[in-house]
């Protein structure tokens, strides 16, 4: 769409759209919702935010698909968010996972059902579909330039515009994004692209927090002699590991982006005994709760996951300096804030789940290595 007078062409804000997005996704996710919102509405130019209003795609909307995307607590729940989010923003939009150099349809919006794209192999020379896979960027194209097959299969949009962009995990593009207008042509390319970095964002964060998890519950099983070693997958490397076109395989498919081969529970049955049952600690208080306890302990290792996720190098330095605190205090106090605003007045508050895991996971249960200055 031409910049009409006096507005500011649609590549500089997409340029300025992602700088803010850069800086926003550097900051704990907690907050992204709101900081997301706040940054593109300081870049897009007026005329831009009241069309976007005028046409019901505007923050508002946004920010309720970026809501979604981080209210997901598995690959299939953040990408089915991602293309409910994203079809407020075009009108039509599908999801093809890459695997092996193809691309395969899993789930649409706007098409003929959720359906219509699943095992659909795009064809990966395609214009659009190669710029954004070998670049790695977002790549608006015309109609004609997209796979002949799968134009003749679904068709185009009226104005002949799409867009294709890479859902890239850890340098690796996992997934290609198709969207385009259809019968009306409106397609919001900055709000799609800022869904698809917080998705990729999100998706490596709960990626992160499951591989923990399971290294946790696996630990036990490496005391046992006669026990088979626990074997992880990273989704970092295969971030679609089940995903199996049907051509390919007819094998169920439990999700789009497996997270671990687990084997632990397998271990168990191998050394000839199950383990015994942990205690649950909160088996005296009621059900409601015992519920608000366990939701503040998963929040509160959510915080610090995503502390040492974007604070590599300070973390490896403070625990060999014994200074972790200094070098981490904003991040460490303003995570406390978000913690405390959410459960510092719940029954939760007691548990001090922040400042215990802080100790736990940073520290590594050795509270010298917070420093003299952390807070006891």
């Amino acid at each position: 769409m031409m910049a009409g007078k006096g507005e500011i062409p649609q590549h500089d804000v997409r340029q300025a759209v992602e700088r803010a997005v850069e800086r926003v996704l550097s900051e704990e996710l907690p907050r992204l919702r709101a900081d997301l919102v706040d940054r593109v509405l300081e870049v897009l130019p007026a005329g831009a935010s009241a069309a976007a209003a005028e046409n019901g795609t505007g923050p508002a909307s946004l920010l309720q698909g970026v809501s979604s995307v981080y209210g997901g607590s598995s690959q299939k729940e953040i990408l089915k968010a991602l293309l409910d989010g994203g079809s407020a923003h075009c009108a039509r939009i599908a999801l093809f996972v890459v695997k092996g150099g193809a691309a395969t349809g899993w789930q649409a919006r706007g098409f003929d059902g959720d359906e219509a794209v699943k095992d659909f192999s795009l064809d990966m020379n395609a214009g659009p579909v190669n710029h954004a896979y070998s670049n790695r960027v977002a790549a608006p194209a015309n109609i004609a330039e997209m796979d002949r097959r799968f134009v003749e299969q679904f068709g185009g949009p009226s104005n002949e515009q799409i867009l294709v962009l890479p859902l890239v995990l850890k340098d690796k593009v996992a997934a290609l994004l198709y969207a385009d207008g259809g019968a009306t042509g409106a397609l919001d390319s900055a709000s799609l692209e800022l869904l698809v970095l917080a998705t990729g964002a999100w998706l490596e964060v709960v990626s992160l927090r499951k591989q923990q998890a399971q290294r946790e519950v696996a630990e036990p099983a490496f005391e046992r002699p006669a026990a088979p070693p626990v074997q992880t997958v990273s989704s970092f490397s295969d971030p679609f590991a089940s995903h199996t076109p049907k051509h390919t395989a007819k094998v169920p498919e439990p999700e789009p982006a497996a997270e671990v081969v687990e084997v632990a529970s397998h271990a168990g049955a191998a050394s000839g005994a199950a383990p015994a049952a942990a205690a649950d600690p909160f088996a005296g208080l009621s059900a409601e709760d015992a519920d608000t306890h366990r939701k503040a302990q998963r929040f509160a290792r959510l915080l610090v996951d995503e502390i040492k996720l974007y604070n590599q190098a300070k973390v490896s330095e403070g625990r060999r300096n014994k200074d972790l605190y200094d070098r981490l205090k904003d991040d460490i106090e303003k995570s406390r804030a978000t913690f405390q605003k959410r459960y510092g007045a719940t029954a939760a508050a007691s548990g001090e789940y922040f400042q215990k895991e802080v100790v736990r996971s940073l520290a590594e249960d050795d509270l010298s290595l917070m420093g003299p200055n952390f807070r006891k």
